[in-house]
């Protein structure tokens, strides 16, 4: 009987090494986990810029300024006919007024905020635009103001997560002879689209960008709609000219440089 009740205790004993040995095996042997996917490559990491990828029908990098003259506005005034929201109905009307009385309405970029997507682009400062497989680069030399167009097939930004901006997030792709450009995710204070009408975080902008005159002129088509603003979608196209002879410099807004403009400077003169 004693030795029965110790061979019994031999083989409990010897089973508490063995199964975790068993246990350790069998972990050891299962599938792996599968590795997360990676993440977004960054747009000018080697391994993003080396993928192939086809030849883009054009190459605007070098430096460019809004070419003014007839049919060819720095305004984006709306279309004939438009429809404001009542919100924005009262802003237009109030910059109406403060005009009529040689006022300035809402001064922000006199007051150093950003211009924004798109009066940025046609501001009376040129701008560099350095372009890449993946990306665009556009550097204005109106506050030095960066705009990023994403050439790398990445999609938007979740609207929960994305970082609303002046210039928004720009992602383009190639059609035909044309590069499109969606931008959205857009600041909701101190935005601009023309003289009294704001432009919100619901602000879509479409382009359609085209090299014309053997490369000489960029054409832009803008589709542009903000439903807490507007109804429906603004069109509108703009040319740029480029300018060989000009570089961007750095350039800084302080408002005390712009102390002597009286819409900077007094409140009666620029209307809040």
């Amino acid at each position: 009987m004693k030795q029965q009740f110790r061979m019994a205790k031999a083989i409990l004993a010897a089973s508490l090494f063995v199964a975790p040995a068993v246990i350790t095996r069998a972990q050891s042997q299962a599938p792996p986990v599968p590795s997360p996917p990676p993440e977004q490559l960054g747009a000018l990491a080697p391994e993003n810029l080396n993928k192939p990828r086809p030849k883009p029908p054009f190459d605007i990098t070098g430096t460019w300024l809004h070419a003014m003259g007839p049919g060819n506005s720095f305004r984006f005034s709306p279309p004939p006919g438009f429809k404001l929201t009542p919100e924005a109905q009262v802003q237009y009307d109030a910059a109406k007024k403060a005009a009529a009385e040689g006022k300035a309405y809402h001064d922000d970029i006199g007051q150093c905020w950003p211009a924004g997507l798109p009066v940025l682009m046609t501001r009376v400062w040129a701008i560099a635009m350095i372009q890449k497989p993946t990306v665009i680069f556009m550097i204005s030399g109106f506050m030095n103001s960066t705009r990023i167009i994403y050439l790398d097939g990445r999609k938007h930004s979740d609207p929960d997560i994305v970082i609303p901006s002046f210039n928004g997030e720009s992602i383009g792709h190639w059609e035909g002879d044309s590069l499109v450009v969606d931008t959205t995710g857009f600041v909701n204070d101190h935005h601009w689209i023309d003289n009294g009408i704001p432009a919100s975080d619901q602000l879509h902008i479409v382009e359609r960008m085209r090299l014309i005159d053997n490369g000489a002129t960029l054409e832009i088509e803008y589709t542009m709609s903000d439903p807490k603003n507007w109804v429906g979608e603004w069109k509108m196209t703009k040319r740029w000219k480029r300018v060989d002879d000009t570089d961007i410099t750095e350039a800084s807004c302080l408002p005390d440089l712009n102390a002597h403009l009286p819409s900077t400077s007094s409140k009666a003169a620029n209307v809040r």
